[in-house]
């Protein structure tokens, strides 16, 4: 039997003008059983439209901050770097997925960008915005647990992990404000940050906040993995 392919989305520097990738991302989806690949930055609408059929899932990575346009906001000046071409890659790519149902994974900036192209808004910077003692953008090693997520239960979540609270670790500085309409919220951090949300009607998209690639020595982190593939296997 084939394995499945998962186009995962490039990091990109700018300083370098090059592509770059954290192996955890393509660990986690080659323990799971699928074959990862590093998606090219293109606007062209046919050749997104022939990635979409080629793959048979997509791994939304983190990276750069999601453009406040595109939750009808003005960048402020505690906003981070962006980063344009991945905007408009991601936003034709997540089109032509959910036209497919193909199943979906966001991590990090992947939850963020999920949520802002479906409807909802972001923090763009949370020390500034939502000041908590919770500290979101932790220092290396980053397969250490920072903060407690509660779990709703009777949500996909809580019903792969079999428990209602998860210790994640922690590396962003922007995060969901408003949940956009279609979304269903599935854990929020102590610190009332939505950590986890899913679409309903669809076959799998996900989005986490943390890092569960950065993390695949815990069995929550692999199990989140092994239901995005499996849901890929089962289409």
């Amino acid at each position: 039997m084939e394995k499945p392919i998962i186009g995962v989305t490039p990091l990109w520097d700018e300083e370098k003008k090059s592509y770059w990738m954290l192996p955890g991302y393509l660990e986690g989806v080659k323990e799971a059983g699928a074959i990862p690949v590093i998606l090219p930055l293109t606007t062209n609408g046919a050749d997104i439209a022939q990635l979409a059929d080629l793959c048979d899932g997509f791994l939304f990575t983190g990276g750069q901050d999601v453009d406040p346009q595109l939750y009808g906001e003005a960048m402020e000046p505690f906003c981070g770097e962006l980063c344009p071409a991945r905007d408009a890659l991601e936003q034709e790519l997540l089109r032509q997925a959910l036209e497919r149902d193909k199943p979906i994974l966001g991590i990090c900036r992947g939850i963020q960008f999920l949520n802002a192209a479906l409807g909802g808004t972001l923090y763009q910077d949370l020390p500034t915005e939502h000041p908590s003692e919770i500290g979101h953008s932790m220092k290396p090693p980053y397969d250490r647990m920072a903060h407690t997520v509660h779990i709703w239960p009777m949500t996909p979540l809580a019903s792969l992990l079999g428990k209602t609270e998860l210790e994640v670790n922690s590396c962003h500085h922007q995060a969901i404000r408003s949940l956009a309409p279609s979304l269903v919220e599935m854990a929020r951090s102590t610190d009332d940050l939505i950590e986890a949300m899913y679409l309903p009607g669809k076959t799998f998209v996900w989005g986490v906040q943390w890092h569960p690639e950065m993390s695949l020595q815990e069995e929550s982190s692999r199990k989140i993995f092994e239901a995005f593939v499996g849901a890929v296997q089962q289409k």
